[in-house]
Parts: structure tokens; sequence; C-alpha cells
């Protein structure tokens, strides 16, 4: 299950869209029995915690905050965190690249997620750019 959390003004959200495609993105990780959160901010918002949790004084496009599994939930981890994403990054990205803004944003979506089911692009290697590549036919972006 995703959850889609809009804490900006400068866009419109269609939360069914971006839940649908967070739950296909999901069910293409395997994970399709958990839940993530993703929220939309603007720039300002995404900046402040970029600082805060990573030391980085600028906005970004996107950050990932895993949650930790809490103690009754011996099996799995069931909500694996959330996912941030800046939508005026988001479109500023889409036009210097020549893509959607619903591309850009699916591309961001499913990079968050890679990073909440525990892959690192800056530590492993190539493998979560291998599988991000891999997903982003399957889903079609």
């Amino acid at each position: 299950m995703i959850e889609i959390v809009n804490r900006q003004r400068r866009r419109k959200i269609n939360a069914r869209q971006w839940r649908e495609f967070g739950e296909q993105s999901l069910e293409a990780l395997g994970k399709s029995e958990q839940s993530a959160t993703i929220v939309f901010v603007a720039d300002e918002a995404i900046k402040t915690l970029n600082r805060t949790f990573r030391g980085k004084n600028y906005a970004t496009d996107v950050l990932s905050f895993p949650s930790e599994a809490e103690v009754f939930e011996v099996d799995q981890q069931k909500h694996l965190g959330e996912v941030v994403i800046s939508v005026q990054r988001a479109a500023a990205q889409a036009r210097d690249n020549d893509l959607s803004f619903s591309n850009e944003l699916k591309q961001l979506i499913l990079h968050g997620l890679l990073h909440l089911a525990g892959y690192d692009h800056e530590t492993d290697k190539g493998e979560m750019d291998r599988l991000e590549v891999k997903l982003r036919k399957r889903l079609e972006i």
C-alpha cells in the first residue's frame, strides 16, 4: 500500500495516479505486501531535510527515509519508510532532460523506493543502477 501526502501548492498532484504507480513499483520490487509513503514537497522543505539529515545545504530531487521494524513486526517490516520528492526539482529536471513531468516523477518514485528496499547506488558497485534500468523497462518509464 502506498500513502500519498502532498505538502506543496506549486503543482497539482493526482494522488490516485501516484498511489497506483507506487503500488506497481512495490510489486515489481517484490515488496507488494509492504507499504511506503510518498511525500511531495517544495524546494525549501527538501532543502531543510537535506541539510538536517545529510549535511548538504541545497534542494535535491528525492530523499528516502527507511523505517525501522517495530518490535511486533516479527516476520518482516511492513512499512518501508518515506520517499520525499521536490516537485520543483522534478519539474526542472524534466525540462532539462526533455522528459514529461509524469515520467520524471515515476523515475524519482522508483529510485526512492529502491532505496527503501535497501539498495544504495553509492556503495553497491552498480547493482541498484542495473536493477533500476530493468524496472524502468518493466514499468514502461
